[in-house]
């Protein structure tokens, strides 16, 4: 299965060159923009709309802390049949096991922004013989560093994922480090952002493959 990752469009989804014979899309969420929920609300629609109508088989959005409007609960999410919105939740697709979570450490009180005791116990969620975490924000010290030289990243969740050892860990949120990648301890680490520090776009994603069971059984 050829997976498609992409975080933080932040309305410029329609810069993005999609890829061919895709099976799966997965964002990591900032489909909106503003922090007034009101205002977010008509950029998020264009965007689920946008990735709804997809010519890819499974799509999966993992809410991020500029989708205030999703928060706020003015998204009308059943609208968007062909989206598995994650908030905090398992699923498994063709023997893919995903968990996405929307939850990231306080940030200028954006949408779902956690206290470091939320998240602690938040994180414990977190099953075990994953193949794919789906986190808003990074893990503390990979691809979390600001242009400032602040680390963004979670300790709670970094801790968490080298118990549960997902085969790879998406995320977005720190716009300075999207498009790379790292490995640690077997798992391996990207930042699926598609805009850079200025909200500029600069690259398409990134693009894995998993079997999935099908394939497996093969």
């Amino acid at each position: 299965m050829k997976i498609w990752l992409i975080s933080d469009t932040h309305g410029k989804h329609e810069e993005l060159t999609i890829p061919d014979n895709i099976d799966m899309v997965i964002s990591a969420g900032d489909g909106g923009t503003y922090k007034n929920p009101f205002h977010c609300k008509p950029d998020m629609e264009m965007f689920l709309t946008w990735f709804n109508n997809l010519p890819i088989e499974h799509k999966v959005y993992i809410p991020g802390n500029h989708d205030t409007a999703m928060e706020a609960g003015l998204i009308e999410e059943e609208t968007y049949q062909n989206i598995h919105i994650l908030k905090h939740e398992f699923i498994e697709i063709e023997g893919i096991r995903i968990f996405g979570s929307p939850y990231t450490p306080a940030f200028y009180n954006w949408a779902y922004n956690s206290t470091d005791l939320e998240l602690y116990n938040l994180w414990k969620d977190i099953p075990n013989d994953l193949d794919i975490l789906v986190t808003h924000g990074p893990p503390h010290y990979i691809l979390d560093r600001c242009d400032d030289g602040y680390r963004a990243g979670c300790k709670h969740l970094m801790n968490r994922v080298l118990v549960v050892k997902p085969k790879y860990h998406v995320f977005g949120h720190i716009h300075e480090d999207g498009g790379k990648v790292e490995e640690i301890d077997g798992t391996t680490f990207i930042n699926a952002s598609i805009l850079n520090l200025r909200y500029n776009h600069s690259n398409d994603g990134r693009i894995i493959e998993l079997l999935n069971q099908n394939e497996d059984e093969k």
